[in-house]
């Protein structure tokens, strides 16, 4: 099965300024269309620039998966195995922390040896230097990642979903238990989803499975309001030439905290959730609690919801919260999270672009970027360590 590196050290030479936090050296196995991959770079940001379909996305799909969750594709974990391979796929890396070095290794194991489906390969492993770990949300205590991705350039416009989606990883990087209470949540909405649809229902395992759900609920849009009025107060004054902006989580429970006390919005969200109890059955659906929040973005400077600004507005938007996050992050945390840009380079003009170089480097923050002509960042020259992709292999200089 998968191993987590074991080996010290990183690919820093003596004259690189190291960065609180930085991976130094990435191993793909049987990962997407890498067979075995090993990258090592400085603690610097990267710049990954390959013709479209090289595989520059999968490595920061790959980086991804260095935090709990379905990583920024949102992929089903058998998805990522390589087409040809045995059906298992692995990601070893070595980190360098404000707390000291670590490997990390997670992955998932093939298939069974007669063929069959083997049901470790919907369970991901991780080892944390050599160590079993409790899961994935284990890494949340270790390593921030925080993406952008031109899928997400419709983010404020479309469903609900993938907003609370990205507000939950902006939660982690305050408090690391959010992921393992978020979890929680849908395991026990899943229950007694299950209970309801099954029957015959049983009204003191349901009260008691709608307790926790509401406990978890009023526990997790506590998290979520906390994070989004740090981020409100880092974004009011906009950074650079990217706006000004302003945040609102929204949701049954995030909504009622500005009124209630935590116990009464429990008690509240509890005698709801029995209520709806006919409409679930039928629809197969839960109709209120943590999985049906939003995050709500308004453009400061013209007053309007970011579903209404265009296209180039939205983008701006959505990088001036991924910075003000890093920014928070570099002072909560003592160091800024990796920052993964999928083609952000190519869909901004050239004073956002060089603003956003600009912070990067003094943010001291590892982004890795990607993008198919690397003259959008020649500016990152002598900052930044260059790496060609094509293939599925990867090769690279200093820049």
């Amino acid at each position: 099965m998968l191993q987590a590196e074991r080996n010290a050290g990183g690919a820093a030479g003596p004259e690189a300024a190291p960065l609180p936090l930085a991976v130094t050296r990435l191993t793909l196995t049987d990962f997407r269309n890498y067979v075995a991959e090993r990258v090592e770079v400085r603690p610097r940001p990267v710049v990954l620039t390959g013709p479209n379909g090289a595989g520059k996305t999968n490595v920061l799909e790959a980086l991804s998966y260095l935090t709990p969750g379905r990583g920024l594709r949102g992929a089903r974990l058998p998805e990522l195995a390589r087409i040809g391979g045995g059906g298992g796929w692995s990601v070893a890396a070595r980190i360098e922390t404000p707390a000291g070095s670590a490997a990390v290794g997670t992955g998932i194991e093939g298939r069974a040896p007669d063929g069959g489906d083997d049901e470790t390969a919907e369970r991901r492993v991780v080892r944390i230097d050599g160590a079993p770990a409790r899961g994935p949300a284990a890494l949340a205590e270790l390593v921030r990642v925080v993406w952008l991705t031109p899928q997400m350039d419709r983010l404020f416009s479309d469903g609900r979903s993938d907003r609370r989606r990205f507000l939950d990883r902006l939660v982690l990087g305050y408090d690391p238990e959010h992921g393992r209470r978020v979890a929680a949540y849908e395991r026990v909405m899943r229950d007694r989803l299950k209970l309801l649809r099954d029957g015959p229902a049983d009204d003191a395992w349901l009260a008691a499975l709608e307790a926790r759900m509401a406990e978890q609920s009023v526990a997790i849009a506590a998290a979520r309001r906390e994070a989004v009025m740090r981020l409100r107060g880092a974004l009011a004054a906009g950074i650079g030439p990217f706006p000004g902006a302003d945040l609102r989580a929204r949701g049954y429970a995030e909504e009622a905290l500005d009124e209630l006390a935590a116990v009464e919005v429990e008690t509240r969200l509890q005698d709801l959730l029995r209520r709806n109890r006919p409409g679930d059955r039928e629809s197969g659906r839960t109709q209120e609690g943590a999985h049906r929040a939003d995050l709500e973005v308004t453009h400061l400077v013209k007053g309007l919801p970011a579903a209404l600004c265009s296209t180039g507005e939205q983008k701006a938007l959505l990088v001036a919260v991924v910075l003000a996050d890093a920014r928070l992050q570099a002072a909560h945390r003592g160091a800024p999270p990796l920052l993964l840009m999928d083609e952000v380079a190519a869909h901004l003009d050239q004073a956002r672009r060089a603003a956003l170089f600009e912070e990067i480097v003094a943010l001291g923050s590892q982004a890795w970027l990607t993008g198919t002509d690397r003259a959008l960042f020649e500016s990152l020259t002598g900052a930044a360590q260059f790496l060609s992709v094509a293939q599925g292999k990867v090769t690279g200089s200093d820049g």
